[in-house]
């Protein structure tokens, strides 16, 4: 089969505490989406695609990931 098994694709829900600051920089930014796409995103929906982004464009992680296999997470 060419098609090799699929990935665990169960979310994982996260929760963090934001300072003010941060919290209405993000809601800001959901306002600017919406003049830039015409869409009303909420924010939490918004959230993990800046994330992957951010991190897909940091190239000093990509390539300390190169570097370094990753290792599991703790289930703790």
């Amino acid at each position: 089969m060419k098609l090799g098994k699929l990935p665990d694709r169960t979310p994982v829900k996260m929760t963090i505490v934001l300072a003010p600051s941060l919290a209405r920089m993000l809601r800001e930014y959901a306002d600017f989406y919406v003049e830039t796409y015409a869409s009303r995103e909420e924010v939490a929906d918004l959230i993990p695609f800046m994330i992957e982004a951010f991190l897909e464009s940091d190239a000093a992680f990509k390539k300390g990931k190169k570097r370094t296999p990753a290792e599991p997470l703790s289930s703790n």
